[in-house]
């Protein structure tokens, strides 16, 4: 599963990065494996994506979304 997938509200751990398809910018500011993502919202027609990676806000593209692989938690795992 992939950030992409994700809907609003749910949350996931990152398991891995393709690294040459994601910006350099986005691991820089915590787009890293362990850390947590949430989705905050879609912007309209469902790109970009607004997430909250470990307390930074970031809007990235869909494009870029599929390329960043996670583990959903769902609400008992928390």
């Amino acid at each position: 599963m992939t950030v992409a997938h994700l809907k609003r509200g749910e949350k996931g751990i990152i398991r891995q990065v393709v690294t040459d398809k994601v910006p350099i910018k986005l691991l820089e500011m915590g787009c890293l494996p362990g850390n947590e993502v949430e989705l905050i919202q879609f912007a309209p027609f469902q790109d970009p994506l607004y997430l909250n990676i470990n307390g930074s806000f970031l809007a990235i593209r869909k494009e870029t979304a599929l390329h960043i692989e996670i583990d959903r938690l769902n609400e008992s795992s928390l």
